[in-house]
């Protein structure tokens, strides 16, 4: 039985674990700062229930990530803020007293990325694409990906990762240790493995 708690998500329980998946109108689940609000609460009601929990997407989109036109009308009071709110919910997941797993599908990018980063495993589909764009635009993450990263793949291919804005699909992101399998089903391997 599915249950909407907001706009920003939806939760189902099954096979005693949360699931997750994030949504939004235009299906590109992006981290604005509602959604971020509405996750950290979310993840503070569910860590009452001691059970695992897989965080997802649809199949085109884990998350597009931060939403660069309310980061680009923000003064610098109010980014700062937006980044503190972001690293707390980062911190939030991986801190999480259970497993927190991240099924990604379709595109995992910036904020996103950082999302999946946080969680404790990463499983996705043969479709899903990492990347962290922000260098490209002249932006770099301010929600931990950049101390995260580094520790799952080494200083060097982070910085490749961070410079070159390149994305990663997902054979390539499971060589270098990004994600810790791929399963066609990436929601149902991982409901599995727990």
């Amino acid at each position: 039985m599915s249950l909407t708690v907001s706009p920003f998500f939806s939760l189902q329980d099954a096979a005693n674990i949360s699931v997750l998946r994030l949504q939004s109108t235009d299906g590109t689940n992006r981290l604005t700062r509602d959604c971020v609000l509405a996750l950290l609460e979310v993840l503070y009601t569910l860590a009452n229930f001691s059970r695992p929990v897989v965080i997802t997407g649809n199949s085109r989109f884990f998350s597009a990530g931060a939403d660069l036109a309310e980061i680009a009308a923000l003064d610098a009071l109010s980014a700062c803020d937006f980044s503190k709110t972001g690293q707390n919910l980062m911190d939030r997941i991986e801190q999480f007293p259970t497993p927190i797993y991240a099924a990604v599908s379709g595109y995992c990018m910036g904020g996103g990325l950082d999302l999946a980063l946080a969680c404790h495993r990463r499983i996705a589909a043969p479709s899903a694409v990492f990347g962290h764009r922000g260098a490209a635009l002249g932006l770099i993450t301010g929600w931990g990906g950049t101390q995260r990263l580094p520790r799952l793949v080494g200083k060097a291919r982070a910085l490749e990762i961070f410079v070159a804005a390149d994305k990663i699909n997902a054979r390539r992101a499971l060589e270098i240790g990004l994600i810790d399998a791929i399963a066609d089903d990436p929601v149902g391997e991982t409901i599995r493995m727990l």
